[in-house]
């Protein structure tokens, strides 16, 4: 059933502010969503009648807030088609990818050994492993997206024809944050067994847009964030392959995660609790529990088939516009729902100054993909990354502020 993104406008406080007496465009969705009524009373709920540590008390209120903790880690393993063991709540993606590159790859990598990445990846999918291929003097290599901001399957193939059994690990983002380009990851995961690599997916940008089943893709990592799918900030998930599991060690030492502690050394407890040292972010996770039974109301099938529209019209009115120059595949279909471009003679500052002046909020700037634009030439770049409250309207007041940020500065 097509979503009505009027109506879903209405279960989003924020939204219903103004901004400079204009109604509140919101285009920085890549970056965070808003969020709905229901995560914030989910969050208010835990803090008003259930709030107590969670695995540590026999009282009703620990054991209350551990059947809701444990229901939501559930939750998420049910929505990419995982098992509960499987899923590691973390503070990020962030997180979550540099707990790959500390527990996996620091003791599985070794001198000249291959990562394989891409060449337009979030830093947070560059920078770690940069910096462990630096520890054990193991070497990044990069595909690089065609002239449309694609890469596909063959391109992948043929690195690990080149490099063979060398390389040890594919680390890819599911969804460009710059291109918006949607990557092959299942054919790549199919490639990489083929050689006997990882694959370690940063899902932050594909998750709120995509139906992403862990088991389908076969990769060995997920990693995602929740406050860019409708959830709280500072909750994240790791999701690993169980049969990886027993063989990492944590890297986190502390309370939770123990199963027998002397003065001498101690032994952890079975995953995912040996992973998640400390007072985890209970209240996070039910806000993110949250999050995903209401995407699942609406449908991830119904938000990818809205965006699509979506890019449409956007794709569509910018290439009518003389000045822009569109960053990532002209086929709405390739990309989640986000499109970054540049103006000739214009700052993507300058430009999102006007558009913020008419309440309406883009991202400017390298977007954490600094690599990529200084090779291709770009200082900065303007974003519009739009979600299900997100309507055509929306992408006419977009339009329209670009035109007059042209005006304002021709």
């Amino acid at each position: 059933m097509k979503l009505n993104a009027e109506e879903l406008k209405k279960d989003f406080p924020i939204l219903k502010r103004k901004i400079y007496d204009h109604e509140i465009v919101y285009l920085d969705n890549a970056a965070s969503s808003q969020k709905p009524q229901v995560v914030i009373d989910a969050i208010a709920d835990y803090y008003s009648n259930h709030n107590a540590n969670v695995h540590r008390g026999l009282h009703t209120l620990s054991e209350e807030a551990t059947e809701l903790y444990e229901n939501a880690r559930k939750t998420v393993a049910d929505f990419i088609g995982a098992v509960p063991q499987e899923v590691i709540f973390t503070k990020g993606a962030t997180e979550s990818l540099n707990r790959v590159a500390i527990n996996w790859a620091l003791h599985n990598l070794g001198k000249d050994d291959i990562i394989l990445t891409t060449d337009f990846e979030h830093h947070s999918n560059l920078i770690p492993w940069q910096e462990k291929a630096r520890i054990v003097g193991a070497k990044l290599e990069f595909v690089e997206a065609d002239e449309k901001g694609e890469v596909s399957a063959k391109q992948f193939k043929d690195k690990f024809e080149e490099f063979g059994t060398r390389i040890k690990l594919a680390a890819v983002t599911h969804a460009s944050n710059v291109l918006g380009t949607i990557l092959p990851v299942k054919e790549i995961c199919k490639i990489a067994k083929e050689y006997g690599a990882k694959v370690s997916v940063d899902g932050a940008q594909a998750i709120p847009h995509l139906n992403v089943n862990v088991q389908s893709l076969g990769c060995d990592f997920y990693s995602f964030s929740g406050h860019k799918m409708l959830g709280p900030m500072g909750i994240g998930v790791l999701w690993i392959k169980r049969d990886l599991l027993e063989g990492l060690e944590p890297y986190e030492f502390g309370g939770g995660m123990i199963d027998e502690v002397s003065f001498d050394a101690a032994t952890w407890a079975a995953a995912p609790e040996k992973f998640e040292a400390g007072t985890p972010n209970v209240e996070g996770a039910l806000g993110l529990a949250t999050a995903i039974e209401y995407l699942e109301k609406i449908g991830m099938d119904n938000i990818r088939e809205h965006e699509i529209e979506l890019n449409m019209v956007l794709l569509n009115e910018l290439q009518k516009i003389k000045e822009v120059r569109i960053l990532g595949p002209l086929d709405p279909t390739k990309r989640t729902g986000l499109v970054s471009f540049a103006l000739d003679g214009l700052h993507a500052h300058d430009i999102a100054a006007v558009l913020s002046g008419l309440g309406i909020a883009v991202r400017s700037g390298h977007h954490c993909a600094m690599p990529y634009h200084v090779k291709k030439g770009f200082s900065a770049t303007t974003r519009a990354s739009y979600y299900l409250y997100n309507t055509q309207e929306d992408i006419e007041a977009l339009i329209a502020g670009i035109k007059e940020a042209i005006k304002t500065f021709s």
